[in-house]
């Protein structure tokens, strides 16, 4: 995928693609897409869907192209939105805009697995890839979201992004301070599961145990996601 594909907002078929339409497509490459999330996008004026006379939106190929490229931005280099803003702009004016080196976790010998720790960035650089201000980086360590370290990973990295994101809504490090809590929890849950497994020394079991963990840290998340979004529903149904 070229990043530079949703340049133009005016190129590809007419609009006509709806929200549910535009999931279909970039599904299976972002599974976190929600239509929250494009209509979070329109908001900021990082894309811009047409509208039938209902009030409808209708989403054109490019427009498709341009939310893809938005969200590549986001997994691979970990950009502000503002950034990507500015990016898009400087693409829409025909220019080609240097982009910084992909931050995305790099492949381990044991397939990335969630148990490597291997440090990518200094805390200078963790606040420039970011654009996080010192002030929320020091609450997220404060409420232990984020280590107080010399050093920092990718996961700490799309951690604070996460929260400048939650920040423009009002959502501080100090609200989150119970996901710490249930995080904790989960991580009884899963070392309960992998009793036996990991009393193995050797490297085959070390492996197996990692690949468990993801599997079963992935599963809670997504228990997680769908607790959130089923009361998100029953609130919308007056329920």
């Amino acid at each position: 995928m070229g990043l530079g594909s949703a340049a133009s907002r005016s190129s590809g078929a007419l609009p006509k693609l709806s929200i549910g339409q535009v999931l279909q497509r970039l599904g299976a490459e972002h599974p976190e897409l929600t239509p929250s999330k494009i209509r979070f996008l329109e908001e900021q004026g990082l894309v811009h869907p047409a509208r039938t006379s209902s009030g409808y939106r209708k989403f054109s190929d490019a427009d498709v192209e341009r939310i893809r490229t938005i969200l590549a931005l986001q997994r691979d280099y970990y950009l502000p939105l503002k950034v990507i803003a500015e990016h898009l702009e400087s693409l829409d004016r025909g220019e080609r805009p240097e982009l910084p080196t992909p931050v995305a976790p790099r492949p381990k010998a044991n397939g990335g697995s969630i148990f490597s720790s291997e440090a990518e960035f200094s805390r200078e650089e963790l606040l420039r890839r970011s654009g996080a201000s010192r002030e929320l980086l020091e609450q997220a360590q404060a409420a232990s979201l984020l280590p107080r370290a010399t050093t920092f990973t990718a996961d700490d990295l799309n951690m604070l992004t996460a929260l400048i994101e939650l920040e423009r809504s009002g959502i501080g490090p100090r609200h989150l301070r119970p996901f710490r809590t249930s995080a904790q929890h989960e991580i009884g849950l899963i070392e309960q599961a992998l009793t036996g497994i990991s009393r193995k020394p050797d490297s085959t079991h070390r492996h197996r145990t990692e690949a468990k963990a993801e599997e079963l840290a992935d599963a809670l998340e997504r228990v997680r996601r769908g607790l959130v979004r089923q009361s998100l529903r029953d609130r919308h149904n007056g329920r």
